[in-house]
């Protein structure tokens, strides 16, 4: 018999299932809605007759492993030299100040407009000095690109011409990763980045509904920037807030998926977690600052709900944590239901979830060409990289619904390429916490619910009790472990 506590607990289980089922049909219908119209974007306008002036923003913080590569990058764009201005809104504390300063000489010399700016305190972080920037800027149209990405020449001959639409706000190229072979970690990541970029962005934009800016490798035009209220420093995700205040305000923005911006991804666990904790925190204060404006508005439908499942989506998060600590104890209970009841349950949360999430991402690798080997071998390690994330993206959403406030943290860059070595000469690392402890202890819970499964027969259920024992796993050893870079060492020197 069935007691009044087993019925609650099995309903907030399945409760639990269907939250988290919701949001993987989600992924699957941007999938489909992808498939649908990957191929109506709009043609590539031809160039204008009259090149804008186009303003260059290069926000850095302490970035000495790669700040000369990017500004030499962006001083060789392919653009006229008396159109393009150069900001460097360098806020570094370390010789990063030095080497910025003598590369931006060099290029001043030979006559690029470069300028480096620096300022007093670091008001506002990153958002801060795009703002501090853009009282100076020059130019009707801001590109920006981070620390770590190196674009290509032609990039603002790809992008500037769609601003020949007087509608069109800012225009977004889908990031590349060049150190994607460097580990099992940034070829899980390219993974899930190229699922948000590719299916995500273009089914949002493609289907008239809002996208995003991702801080970088975008080209904003000034006006829209001002109308929407400028840059905001009240949430860790300065570039989500401006990109739905100024679709409000009625800009339209643009995805080149075609277009590839190349980047690095993070190679520690550490830096990977501080990262997803700034985007996930991010996301839940734009919810809660724009959420009512944006349900208020005249919107379509269809703009509201998507708008409604995107800045709300970590709150998976909190879900698959509480799957996680309730399914071991489930199972005592599920071990006496037999096998038709026991799949009844697992049959709609594999088809739901976990099902729909991985077409996402076997299509986004489809999609650029990878082998199916390859996108089969790759995919439970995204899948149980998608876990680790759970506490660390659950501990973020929970502090962004509490009001708590907290710093933007930056994510190291290393500038680094090839395949893992030994660390060495590495300056900036990311902070481990207590957290990777309760991540080992979850994963010796699930490698004895593991043991119990198949004791007792309940074999479709190790699949996913092995995903959480391996996500669990990786994510604390990986907090606790060293990081492994291959870094130049030493550095050069600056030259004057």
């Amino acid at each position: 018999m069935i007691s009044l506590g087993d019925l609650v607990f099995l309903g907030v289980y399945l409760s639990v299932l269907v939250g988290l089922s919701a949001f993987g049909l989600h992924r699957l219908h941007m999938a489909f809605t992808y498939l649908r119209l990957r191929h109506s974007g709009a043609r590539e306008p031809s160039p204008p007759e009259d090149w804008p002036q186009v303003t260059v923003q290069l926000p850095l913080y302490n970035e000495r492993y790669v700040a000369e590569r990017l500004i030499r990058a962006t001083a060789a764009l392919d653009w006229p030299r008396e159109r393009l201005h150069v900001q460097v809104l360098d806020d570094s504390t370390d010789d990063t100040v030095t080497l910025v300063d003598a590369v931006v000489v060099q290029l001043r010399a030979e006559g690029h407009d470069i300028v480096h700016l620096r300022r007093s305190e670091r008001q506002g972080f990153k958002a801060g000095a795009l703002a501090h920037g853009l009282e100076r800027a020059k130019g009707e149209l801001v590109a920006v690109f981070d620390a770590d990405f190196v674009p290509s020449s032609d990039f603002l001959k790809r992008t500037v011409p769609h601003f020949a639409d007087p509608g069109v706000g800012m225009v977004q190229a889908r990031w590349g990763h060049i150190n994607r072979e460097f580990s099992w970690l940034t070829r899980a990541q390219s993974v899930l980045l190229d699922g948000h970029f590719l299916i995500e962005h273009t089914a949002r934009n493609r289907s008239g509904r809002f996208f995003n800016f991702n801080g970088t490798a975008g080209v904003w035009r000034r006006a829209a920037i001002d109308e929407a209220g400028g840059w905001q420093h009240d949430t860790l995700t300065e570039d989500l807030d401006l990109s739905y205040r100024a679709q409000l305000n009625g800009w339209r923005f643009v995805f080149l998926p075609e277009v590839v911006a190349p980047a690095e991804v993070p190679v520690d666990m550490n830096a990977f977690k501080a990262q997803q904790h700034r985007w996930a925190k991010g996301s839940i204060q734009v919810a809660r600052k724009l959420l009512p404006k944006i349900l208020r508005s005249s919107q379509p439908l269809k703009v509201k709900l998507e708008a409604l499942v995107h800045l709300t989506g970590n709150l998976g998060y909190p879900l698959l944590v509480t799957l996680a600590l309730m399914a071991p104890f489930a199972l005592h209970r599920r071990a006496e239901l037999g096998l038709h009841q026991t799949l009844a349950i697992d049959l709609p949360f594999f088809l739901g979830a976990t099902l729909s999430v991985s077409v996402f991402y076997l299509l986004s690798q489809r999609e650029l060409g990878r082998s199916a080997l390859e996108r089969w071998a790759t995919l439970p390690v995204v899948l149980a990289v998608g876990i680790a994330l759970a506490v660390n993206n659950s501990r973020a959403t929970v502090e962004a619904l509490l009001g708590q406030v907290s710093p933007f943290v930056r994510t190291p860059k290393l500038g680094v390429i090839g395949r893992a070595s030994r660390l060495h000469g590495v300056a900036y690392q990311a902070r481990r916490n207590a957290f990777a402890l309760v991540e080992l202890g979850l994963a010796g819970v699930y490698l004895l619910t593991i043991i119990q499964a198949a004791r007792a027969g309940l074999w479709l259920t190790v699949p996913f009790l092995a995903l959480f024992f391996a996500g669990f796993l990786l994510a604390g050893l990986g907090s606790l472990m060293p990081p492994r870079a291959a870094v130049p060492s030493p550095l050069p020197e600056p030259t004057p």
